[in-house]
């Protein structure tokens, strides 16, 4: 019967250092050299496909989303549901049971400045508030049926950067976003 052979313990970084040459030959020793990817171009995601939440009463989900939001209903079914939210992807679908997030983690929203407060006011009245604002722009937290945390903001990444980069005290460092090292 054959012993096994002792192994000595290595850290992780060692273990890949050891690795790197034998993977990057090619070597069949026991190890299965894996093909080199072809390199990504600089920011390969082009933007967001869609989002989905679990809801669980679609028929009062979708009662919010297109009346209090003025979302598009695009498909029907007994289990799920897709909008146009703008330029959002959103599908709805059934589930039970539905647990809402316990942190600060939420899906925010854009709209015109021009219908912000007539937005933010019909939303109030149908939706529950989760948070007060602390941050830079007019934003309004709410609560959809199941508790999805949501916001309503005016701004974008340009303004929330130039806020930082006014307000140093806040301690944010904004990067240049080509070279990953903090902005003039």
């Amino acid at each position: 019967m054959d012993r096994p052979a002792k192994v000595k313990k290595i850290g992780s970084q060692a273990a890949i250092a050891a690795l790197r040459p034998a993977l990057a030959s090619g070597a069949k020793d026991g190890l299965t050299a894996r093909p080199r990817s072809a390199p990504l171009p600089p920011m390969p995601i082009t933007g967001l496909n869609h989002i989905t939440l679990t809801v669980s009463d679609l028929a009062r989900s979708l009662a919010f989303y297109t009346d209090t939001l003025g979302a598009v209903q695009r498909t029907a079914s007994k289990t799920a549901a897709y909008l146009d939210l703008g330029p959002i992807w959103l599908c709805l679908e059934q589930a039970d049971p539905v647990t809402p997030r316990g942190d600060d983690t939420h899906i925010a929203l854009s709209c015109a400045p021009e219908v912000f407060e007539a937005l933010a006011a019909r939303i109030t009245s149908h939706a529950p508030l989760w948070k007060e604002n602390r941050s830079e722009g007019a934003s309004l937290y709410f609560l959809d049926p199941d508790g999805h945390k949501l916001e309503l903001h005016l701004g974008d990444m340009a303004t929330r950067l130039a806020h930082y980069q006014a307000h140093p005290e806040k301690g944010v460092h904004v990067l240049d976003r080509t070279l990953g090292e903090e902005a003039p």
